[in-house]
């Protein structure tokens, strides 16, 4: 190849060159547009689609994806919409749902079932919607007990603590969040929620350390 370089002329060879430089850049693209985004919020085994179309409440609701990733859609029946992000599975059911309605309007909403634990009046499974926020989420299991800490709240995977900022501002979908996961709302001590009676007894150790002391 460098023999055959050395016998064209400068420019054939500088052409030549950026040809070559010009097809594998381009097949570097082609490769990253075929490599599936790891980071992208998609549907899992075990979400909810919420399906709104618009003026047929026939065809909306929230409709359950099985273990197999198969969400069972009005006229459409079983659809396998696992690792679908919602805004692709929007587009696709658009056209779908053409075959039956004109301009069709559809709105994908992605679901997850969250078990909302801890330091709460009714702790237990609930679907979160993204758009909530996490006092919005704690809300859904009645709120916050006295003596839990609201501005502490956890998110757990399978026994673990997933290391992410949240805040009672922070909204849901803004979260790596999956269903089966936990949103856990710690306990404050014993000794914080019980400041007063801790004081009293300091208060009265003082006072018999005192009264000791003098009599003594």
């Amino acid at each position: 190849m460098s023999h055959f370089l050395l016998r064209l002329p400068r420019r054939r060879v500088l052409l030549s060159l950026l040809w070559t430089a010009a097809l594998l850049s381009g097949a570097g693209a082609l490769r990253a547009q075929q490599t599936p985004d790891t980071t992208l919020d998609v549907i899992r085994s075990g979400d909810i689609i919420r399906l709104r179309i618009w003026r047929e409440p026939d065809l909306s609701g929230d409709f359950d994806v099985n273990q197999a990733g198969i969400a069972t859609l009005p006229k459409l029946g079983p659809m396998r919409v696992v690792d679908l992000a919602p805004t692709r599975l929007q587009d696709s059911l658009i056209k779908m749902y053409a075959a039956y309605l004109n301009n069709p309007s559809v709105e994908v909403v992605h679901l997850r079932r969250v078990n909302i634990l801890g330091a709460v009046k009714n702790p237990g499974s609930y679907t979160l919607d993204p758009t909530l926020t996490i006092v919005g989420a704690l809300a859904l299991a009645g709120g916050n007990l006295p003596s839990g800490k609201p501005d502490k709240v956890e998110l757990r995977r399978d026994g673990q603590r997933i290391p992410v900022k949240l805040d009672a501002s922070t909204v849901v979908g803004t979260l790596p969040l999956r269903s089966g996961d936990q949103l856990y709302l710690p306990e404050r001590s014993w000794i914080t929620r019980n400041a007063g009676i801790v004081a009293a007894l300091i208060t009265g150790t003082v006072a018999v350390g005192i009264y000791v002391a003098n009599h003594d």
